[in-house]
């Protein structure tokens, strides 16, 4: 699920969600699935909010696809517990590639050309890596 809009001036989860929605989303992906009052009593600690806030952002992220929802339970005891639909690992990695291809695909050589100039940043892991997939690229293109 690609996220519409980046933040790019934010931090973390803020680039890609609401205040909110990044600490909602951060709660639920250490957990195994939360209630909205789970979630409320554990945000309220923090600063006063109102569980009526609290279920409208999780629905929100519910309709866009960043949570599921299972009813438990029956009757008065029925509850529903969201969880993630995918891990943190996942869901950045999905953003990340999604923003890199486009940043490619609309600026090219300038956004290759910063990436480079970044790496004097970059642990040498990375570089080897980096270094590997060149090296592929370059054997592909040979006749």
């Amino acid at each position: 699920m690609k996220i519409k809009k980046m933040n790019v001036g934010e931090e973390g989860l803020n680039r890609f969600f609401g205040p909110l929605e990044a600490k909602i989303m951060d709660l639920l992906w250490s957990s195994e699935g939360m209630s909205i009052k789970e979630v409320q009593s554990i945000l309220n600690q923090e600063s006063a909010i109102s569980v009526n806030a609290v279920t409208t952002v999780m629905n929100r992220l519910l309709e866009k696809g960043h949570l599921s929802k299972v009813l438990v339970g029956s009757g008065r005891t029925q509850a529903a517990r969201f969880s993630t639909v995918q891990t943190r690992e996942a869901f950045l990695s999905e953003q990340m590639r999604a923003v890199s291809e486009g940043l490619i695909q609309e600026y090219g050589g300038l956004v290759v050309s910063h990436m480079i100039n970044a790496l004097e940043d970059v642990d040498q892991e990375l570089i080897a890596k980096l270094e590997h997939k060149l090296s592929e690229l370059k054997q592909r293109k040979k006749p």
